[in-house]
């Protein structure tokens, strides 16, 4: 029998009712014991307050009361639970229905046995959380516990993550679209406060925080900052309750699922993708084969327009495909070329990619990026069949004979004996001249400056010369020396430059201005004209003019020179005592004349294929345009140090006429110069003067007779002379 209650005011007031065990009720179709034990009322956060404090419409005068109460409102107490519980779209609705906000409350908290979260042993405790998510959320559970979080928080890591961690944020607990750039921004920040911001959970992660903290920078990252809700974030690459390491087999950024994680994004490249070598080879379980991040990167993923980027055009070839292509290990392992990136980096494009120039071809200009394919399928943009067409992408008017020859040219013997015996020839041929330049020079040095030494001791007298000077060469000359000089300095300077962009002088020139490749070019180009341009005019000055004539005939080697550089040996050395007799131009003036004029014809012809690149390439093939192109850079060593070793030396080191020979600029020389290193000529030139003097003066006694004779018959008749008698 139910006591009659003048008024339930307190808990005990109820459980004289709801206390007994026996106290059931029947609600669709089923018996519902309203039992309510007092020990677990007593365990409540809420044990303080009453029963009517939470069941509203109760009414003491009509006992039993009705049966269901309305209950109250828990947002009457607990006024910030939706900004706290924002994972449950009931709690966030601006008017929510006591029934629906009461239901989803009870869900989680329970009734009566409302234990507080910080309870060790309470269903909200971080330890049972999961678990108690579990009941609604059974599927995100199990993700969430053979998660790399999920095992870390069950081997009792505190800084674990779990469901509270993440969704008690105001925006992540957002339900709805999930490409919301609100949500995704949260989503970033909130990992960024565990990997990045947390000590603990950064001392236990792999990644560095610099590496982690990139993503900000990254095309990603900045294209989220701007507004672009469908970026990738960290969910949309890691996964979300499913997390895992990327050694594990399911993880979304474990290399063989890489590129169907990115696919969820770039769904069209990743099909050029599994139709590449590199795509079926990662398909096949090649754990080597490339995948999106070994090209892109990982957090750090750059747009290709950036300068920084791996995959940008200035960058792709060595940061990129070098350090694969370039591996001797990977190179025997899988039967690649292994020098294709040197190869590559020594050619044109290879060089003018590292002084600068980003519209130059990279590998993936000619190869592809994404569907990049071998050379033996039709299909391949290197294929025999298609090269006409991919060089036909920067060379307008490629024909067949752009694809005769090697596109990676190699001066190694098996793989193109052309090339390697150019090389070996050119090799030998700098090593066997300049060597003995080095070793004529070196003698010369020591002769010149041991007599200049004994002249200052005193121990010989120096032999006293006039102060006639001796026109060495005109004006005209003179030009045409400097026009030569200047533009020989030009071509060496920029033509190394784009031979070796890293040199540190390069460098600092290219540090200068972003321009500094295209001016380069300019420079060559110029230089080079105004030395054809030069070389023409001398070829006219010594057909069609007379001292240049008379030039050319003092410049045709003889017998004489062999026989002079025979002596000049002997003097050097010590073998002889008397020192030879040498004429305007000696054995070392024709050599180098001769020398420049066969280098000049040769990187004229060499460097104008090189210049009409499509031109020459339709007409002596690729193999041809590589020829020249090898020629040309060993004839410009060649000729470099040729002018700075034997050149330089006889006009500036000479200890005859040091600090340098002014001929060149005042286009005189003095006596004591003429005697020193023309001695033939100056006795040549002296008794020419002596003749010609000596002709003037028997010229002039011809000439008095004869004037003394037209004087007589000038004098004037004196008709009032007397005669002697």
């Amino acid at each position: 029998m139910v006591p009659v209650l003048l008024a339930a005011q307190s808990v005990e007031d109820c459980l004289a009712c709801h206390g007994d065990q026996s106290l059931t009720t029947e609600r669709k179709g089923k018996t519902v014991s309203l039992f309510i034990e007092k020990t677990t009322l007593q365990k409540s956060p809420h044990a303080k307050l009453v029963c009517i404090a939470c069941h509203a419409g109760f009414d003491p005068q009509n006992i039993p009361h009705k049966e269901k109460i309305e209950p109250v409102n828990c947002l009457t107490c607990h006024r910030d639970a939706p900004m706290k519980h924002s994972f449950h779209t009931a709690m966030l609705s601006n008017q929510p229905s006591d029934a629906a906000l009461i239901a989803k409350c009870k869900q989680c908290h329970g009734t009566h046995d409302i234990i507080s979260p910080k309870t060790s042993n309470g269903k909200l405790h971080s330890s049972y959380i999961v678990a108690t998510c579990g009941k609604c959320h059974a599927e995100q559970k199990m993700q969430y516990i053979n998660s790399v979080h999920g095992k870390t928080s069950a081997a009792g890591i505190q800084s674990a993550p779990n469901c509270i961690s993440c969704h008690q944020n105001r925006i992540t607990g957002l339900a709805g679209s999930r490409d919301s750039v609100a949500i995704k921004t949260a989503q970033v920040k909130l990992c960024l406060s565990c990997h990045l911001d947390n000590p603990d959970v950064r001392s236990r992660v792999a990644p560095s925080s610099g590496f982690i903290s990139s993503y900000e920078y990254s095309v990603h990252g900045a294209a989220l900052a701007g507004g672009n809700a469908a970026a990738a974030n960290c969910v949309d690459c890691h996964g979300s309750h499913n997390i895992q390491q990327g050694s594990q087999a399911d993880s979304r950024v474990n290399r063989q699922n890489i590129p169907a994680t990115c696919a969820r994004c770039h769904s069209a490249i990743q099909k050029e993708y599994a139709e590449s070598i590199h795509g079926k080879s990662a398909a096949q379980g090649n754990t080597e084969a490339p995948v999106c991040t070994n090209c892109h990167g990982e957090h750090n993923i750059l747009a290709p327009m950036n300068p920084n980027s791996r995959v940008a055009a200035q960058n792709i070839s060595q940061q990129v495909c070098s350090p694969c292509h370039s591996s001797v290990t990977l190179s025997e392992k899988y039967g690649l070329t292994g020098n294709r990136f040197g190869t590559y980096a020594v050619s044109y494009h290879g060089l003018a990619i590292r002084a600068g120039n980003v519209q130059v071809a990279n590998c993936a200009s000619c190869h592809g990026a994404h569907n990049i394919k071998p050379s033996s399928d039709s299909t391949s943009s290197v294929n025999k069949a298609n090269l006409i067409t991919t060089c036909g992408k920067c060379h307008p008017g490629a024909n067949e004979r752009f694809a005769v020859g090697s596109v990676h040219v190699s001066t190694v013997q098996k793989e193109n004996p052309v090339m390697y015996w150019i090389s070996f020839f050119y090799i030998t041929l700098i090593a066997s001249v300049i060597g003995g330049m080095l070793l004529h020079n070196g003698l010369d040095f020591y002769r010149k400056s041991k007599h200049t030494l004994m002249l200052r001791r005193g121990l010989i007298s120096e032999e006293h010369y006039g102060h006639s000077l001796y026109v060495r060469m005109t004006l005209s000359e003179r030009i045409q020396h400097l026009s030569l000089m200047i533009s020989f300095f030009a071509l060496v300077f920029t033509g190394f430059m784009l031979r070796y962009p890293d040199a540190f002088w390069v460098t600092a020139v290219r540090n200068l201005s972003e321009h500094a490749f295209t001016v380069r070019g300019v420079v060559h180009r110029v230089a080079a004209v105004v030395m054809v341009s030069a070389s023409l005019y001398h070829l006219y000055y010594i057909l069609f003019t007379q001292r240049g004539k008379q030039l050319f005939r003092d410049l045709l080697p003889d017998l004489r020179d062999v026989s002079d550089a025979i002596a000049v040996f002997k003097y050097n050395t010590g073998i002889s005592k008397i020192k030879p007799q040498l004429r305007r131009f000696s054995y070392i003036e024709k050599s180098e004349y001769w020398a420049m004029i066969w280098g000049t014809i040769v990187m004229a012809i060499t460097g104008s294929i090189l210049w009409f690149d499509n031109t020459f390439m339709g007409l002596l093939t690729k193999d041809g345009w590589d020829i020249a192109h090898i020629i040309h850079f060993y004839e410009a060593w060649l000729a470099f140090l040729a002018i700075l070793v034997w050149h330089i030396y006889y006009v500036v080191f000479n200890p005859d006429i040091y600090p340098m020979n002014l001929a060149w600029l005042k286009g005189t020389i003095t006596e004591k110069e003429m005697a020193e290193e023309h001695p033939l000529e100056l006795k040549a030139l002296k008794r020419q003067k002596l003749q010609e003097e000596e002709a003037m003066i028997v010229i002039a006694a011809a000439e008095v007779p004869q004037k003394k004779k037209q004087a007589k018959k000038r004098r004037p008749i004196n008709f009032f002379r007397k005669k002697k008698s």
